[in-house]
């Protein structure tokens, strides 16, 4: 297991700034994500990490190992590619086998290594089909084969997934997770779909315009975002803005438009005072059809949209000339124009300070 430590890692394709000035720490055998919107820096990030691409500035090490002007070789990463870039004309071993003959291993120790490994991956008996032959997920698990049997310090995933069927990226999600776990190797996954870097990571890095905004295990950056892109991205939800009222003690109530919602302050240690303006994050999946034990806050309007997800009905709630989306049970009698009231608690609903610009993140360590 290896450490990853990047440190001022900085990247520019003209005046395109891909990677800016990161700061980071992924732990021995972590399961780490970059998250992050199409054009964020997450795929560059990666590619910096396996020498793909060359930094302008900073510091790349593997432990104590300083890597950042070693080709990608001499770094001992295997890297599994969005369009998996497996060779046509070999066959499946021929495919898994091909970096270790590079490295002119015996032949019965390249056998050995590759009937492991397919053993992993579950891909016995598919030895001498073409890429052609096999369906997409074979196709995603022979490229994860292939960077697994040169034993690489550091597995690198780049949207691996993107080109499965919604349930086959389920099954092979946690097919993925469970050989990490096996293994026991420091992985580095990129990806863009926010459940599955959710379901699949240890920790994840938000990442936008080249930075990463914030650094945390999964229910942390979705409960307490520390800016608006965060709360944004991660899953669906209502931002009202409004101007904070009342501070006391862990709650802060904010007045949006004479509606008054009192919530948990997302960003410890805030300098807040009344009659600043604040964000109220409100996550359709958090109100409840009856009033809760603790304290909570109480929404009364009228449905203008109702679409039925499967494991619940989500509707749009007007609440005077503001909109909410609300989650509710999905046999529940909810028609356009009735009038309903929902709860959520103030545990549940989040205040976000509105912040200066900030510098980009730099993890403490």
């Amino acid at each position: 297991m290896v450490k990853v430590l990047l440190e001022n890692v900085t990247k520019k394709f003209g005046r395109v700034v891909a990677a800016d000035h990161i700061n980071l720490e992924v732990k021995h055998g972590e399961f780490f994500t970059f998250l992050g919107p199409s054009g964020c820096g997450k795929t560059t990030t990666l590619r910096l990490i396996a020498g793909l691409e060359h930094m302008d500035e900073g510091r790349i090490s593997f432990d104590d190992e300083d890597v950042s002007d070693l080709p990608p070789y001499k770094r001992r990463t295997g890297m599994v590619f969005q369009n998996y870039a497996l060779w046509p004309h070999m066959n499946v071993y021929d495919n898994v086998a091909y970096g270790l003959k590079i490295k002119k291993l015996p032949r019965d120790e390249v056998r050995e290594r590759v009937t492991e490994v397919l053993r992993l991956v579950k891909l016995e008996g598919l030895e001498n089909r073409r890429p052609t032959q096999l369906s997409g997920g074979q196709q995603q698990r022979v490229a994860l084969a292939r960077a697994l049997v040169i034993q690489p310090r550091v597995l690198l995933l780049d949207e691996p997934l993107s080109n499965l069927d919604a349930k086959l990226r389920i099954e092979t999600r946690e097919e993925i997770k469970r050989l990490q776990r096996k293994l026991g190797i420091t992985t580095i996954y990129v990806t863009h779909d926010q459940e599955e870097a959710m379901v699949i990571s240890d920790r994840v890095a938000i990442m936008n315009k080249g930075r990463i905004v914030q650094v945390g295990v999964p229910y942390e950056i979705y409960n307490a975002p520390r800016d608006l892109f965060t709360s944004s991205f991660l899953g669906r939800c209502s931002i009202l803005k409004g101007i904070i009222t009342q501070i006391s003690g862990n709650y802060v109530t904010v007045n949006v438009d004479g509606l008054m919602i009192t919530g948990v302050l997302s960003i410890q240690n805030a300098n807040l005072t009344p009659k600043r303006e604040a964000y109220v994050i409100l996550r359709p999946g958090d109100f409840l059809p009856s009033a809760p034990n603790t304290p909570y806050n109480t929404f009364v309007g009228t449905v203008e949209w109702t679409g039925f997800i499967g494991s619940y009905l989500q509707i749009r709630l007007r609440i005077n000339d503001r909109t909410i989306l609300v989650n509710v049970e999905p046999r529940s009698k909810v028609s356009i124009g009735s009038r309903i009231k929902t709860y959520i608690p103030f545990e549940y609903t989040t205040i976000l300070p509105l912040r200066e610009k900030r510098r980009p993140l730099t993890e403490k360590r």
